[in-house]
């Protein structure tokens, strides 16, 4: 335990909160990518096959999606200005967080517009969505990102990203 400790630099034991949410979050996105292609297969749910089949597919997807994120926190390691290694894993599950809330939370907004999937042309609704989500997505980043405490991150990467966008007059300190 001491060796994880001393690669993730943990120094308190609540910071062992965000390894191990990281880890069952990478577990359930296993589970969920295993399940969704035996139901593309046409398993039952009752079958024994599928339980030793979503069993060793959670596995497998999981460690996929591990190595995947290990490879990303080397890369990103360097870029980002980050005091300790576990504050990546704090970083990513703060960009899943936001992102899927943001995406849930513009569905009844965009309905409420009056706009709908199936009776709107691709060609209006995409990019209606697509703007509504930014600035939904904005707000969330830094309200999740101070929840995980990273808001300092966040409120930088916010102002370099819209900096590059040309919404820098905007951004005073």
């Amino acid at each position: 335990m001491q060796k994880f400790k001393d690669r993730w630099e943990i120094q308190s034991g609540w910071q062992l909160l965000f390894p191990f949410l990281g880890l069952t979050s990478l577990l359930f996105s296993g589970y969920l990518i295993g399940k969704s292609i035996l139901k593309s297969f046409g398993y039952l749910q009752t079958d024994t096959i599928y339980n030793i089949s979503i069993i060793a597919l959670t596995i497998f997807f999981a460690s996929l999606l591990l190595v995947i994120t290990l490879k990303l926190f080397k890369i990103l390691e360097t870029r980002w200005v980050v005091t300790y290694r576990w504050e990546l894993i704090a970083i990513f599950m703060v960009f899943a967080i936001t992102g899927s809330t943001a995406a849930r939370i513009s569905d009844p907004i965009i309905s409420f517009i009056g706009l709908n999937k199936s009776t709107t042309t691709g060609w209006l609704y995409w990019p209606v969505r697509i703007l509504l989500i930014f600035p939904i997505y904005q707000i969330l980043l830094l309200i999740v990102g101070w929840l995980f405490g990273q808001f300092k991150f966040f409120w930088n990467f916010e102002k370099k990203m819209l900096s590059r966008m040309g919404f820098a007059r905007f951004l005073k300190d």
